[in-house]
């Protein structure tokens, strides 16, 4: 098993810690908490503490949270696909005897048919009702699918672009403060230019943070 672990650094942002020094390239395996191993390209030395070496990285495999978002859309829009695929196979099925059933030919209590008929009425019965029941899986899965794919867009400080984003947010941030300062009709209530100067402080460190992490 492999001594390099996992360190959290700030939120949605873990380090590789190594006992070892290494170069920006080199191909790692980390261990998680529960001993599965997963192979990692280093980026930059954060930091080194109590003779450790913590580094950021990136999956081999290409996972990030974004990726991580797009398969979760797809398997949810596949198992959605597949509810109302049995939805509808259910249906279907509901339709044994469909002819006979139209003509709404009574029950005959004590005919020898009578048996055959409760059966019947049962078992479409079922199969409308698990149909249903599908049909309401199909609905919640593909109720999920927009939150997830609206995380794949999300760009957070775990991923080497996140550099190049906020640096861009952080300008955009800073022409708006200024905009507010220099124009005060513009402000929508008395806490508008403070509300934009926090938002340039956060961006700043955020921006401070990814340097440190994948300049």
């Amino acid at each position: 098993m492999s001594l390099n672990t996992y360190a959290k650094f700030v939120p949605n942002v873990f380090l590789a810690k190594c006992p070892e020094p290494h170069q920006r390239g080199d191909i790692v395996t980390l261990t998680s908490k529960y001993g599965k191993e997963t192979k990692v390209e280093i980026y930059n030395l954060v930091k080194q503490q109590d003779d450790f070496y913590f580094y950021s990285f990136v999956r081999c495999d290409g996972l990030n949270r974004q990726t991580y978002a797009l398969k979760k859309a797809a398997h949810y829009q596949t198992v959605a696909d597949n509810a109302q695929t049995r939805s509808e196979q259910y249906c279907d099925a509901a339709n044994e005897g469909r002819e006979f059933l139209s003509l709404g030919e009574p029950i005959k209590v004590g005919h020898h048919s009578e048996r055959r008929h409760r059966a019947l009425i049962e078992r479409n019965a079922k199969r409308m009702d698990k149909a249903v029941e599908e049909m309401q899986k199909a609905e919640c899965y593909e109720d999920k699918i927009p939150y997830w794919r609206e995380r794949a867009e999300v760009i957070d400080l775990s991923m080497p672009e996140s550099l190049a984003y906020f640096q861009v947010e952080l300008a955009k941030a800073k022409e708006n403060h200024q905009d507010l300062k220099d124009n005060p009709e513009k402000r929508e209530h008395s806490y508008s230019l403070t509300y934009a100067k926090k938002k340039v402080n956060e961006l700043a460190k955020k921006v401070e943070l990814a340097t440190l992490l994948w300049d």
